[in-house]
């Protein structure tokens, strides 16, 4: 992370994290982030998404929008185009300890594949009683509820995954203190970190295998193209994001993110509505 000035005359890449940074938490993205993208891309900079969802999970609207690569189930997969560059399996040993990890505590979760979401009974429930108890403010919040609930429907069983092709899991706790057992009782081969799904009490968090992450799979893009972290730059606003801001030559946390997130970061930019990605690629010389 560094925060040196930027030339335009360089060729840069632009990795852009999807929720909350290009999509505010449901559907709404401001009209001039894929307008920005397409500048930037014109000016000849390349733009990855760079997202903690399976390829397949990924918002239509987002999917709309041209761009080079993209880097999904935070950091397991990478594609340039349509060429697979990133792969990283779970190992079946890790999935299964995982797994029994959720039974045991009674946590739901969600399983990631390269391109589908598997669902754990109880999910949708969970996510209904939530919209239930907590009802909207207004309607942009209804309409980012009733989204996040449709796209659970779309979910597949549990019993359908195939154990040895998932990456990557997220789980959902009535237990407040869900998060640091599992990291403190799953250990040093898995990464676990906050999620950031807005659930019923308790606590959510995502699970990887340890040394696979934004980070590292930006690091193996970069050598694909034979390009320099100084000239990689990350947008987001999640903790899934720390490691993409460590080894990107410029950091830009969005203007909703954490505080101590904000603070990790070289710039701030406005929030997902506010323009933030525009404005950010409008501050570095980008566009």
């Amino acid at each position: 992370m560094s925060s040196s000035s930027i030339s335009p005359s360089r060729r840069r890449i632009i990795f852009i994290d999807i929720d909350g940074t290009i999509l505010e938490h449901g559907a709404q993205m401001s009209a001039s982030t894929p307008v920005a993208i397409a500048a930037a891309r014109a000016n000849g900079h390349l733009v990855y998404l760079c997202t903690g969802r399976s390829a397949g999970d990924i918002n239509p609207k987002v999917r709309a929008i041209p761009v080079d690569g993209a880097i999904t189930n935070g950091g397991a997969f990478a594609v340039r185009g349509d060429e697979q560059i990133v792969a990283h399996l779970m190992p079946r040993p890790l999935v299964d300890r995982m797994i029994a990890y959720f039974e045991e505590h009674g946590a739901h979760y969600f399983l990631q594949t390269d391109g589908t979401v598997y669902v754990s009974p109880g999910v949708l429930e969970h996510a209904r009683r939530f919209v239930r108890t907590h009802p909207p403010v207004d309607e942009r919040a209804a309409a980012a509820a009733s989204e996040d609930v449709a796209l659970l429907n779309h979910y597949r069983p549990l019993d359908e995954v195939d154990l040895d092709a998932v990456v990557k899991a997220t789980f959902l706790s009535t237990a407040s203190d869900t998060l640091t057992r599992a990291a403190d009782e799953l250990g040093p081969q898995f990464h676990v970190i906050p999620g950031s799904i807005p659930l019923p009490g308790g606590s959510n968090g995502e699970i990887c295998q340890q040394g696979v992450n934004k980070g590292t799979a930006i690091t193996e893009v970069l050598a694909v193209l034979g390009m320099d972290a100084a000239d990689a730059i990350g947008i987001g606003d999640s903790w899934n994001d720390v490691e993409m801001f460590e080894v990107v030559g410029t950091s830009v946390a969005m203007g909703g993110a954490d505080p101590e997130l904000q603070a990790m970061a070289d710039l701030v930019t406005t929030g997902v509505l506010e323009d933030g990605v525009s404005n950010a690629l409008t501050r570095l010389g980008l566009i």
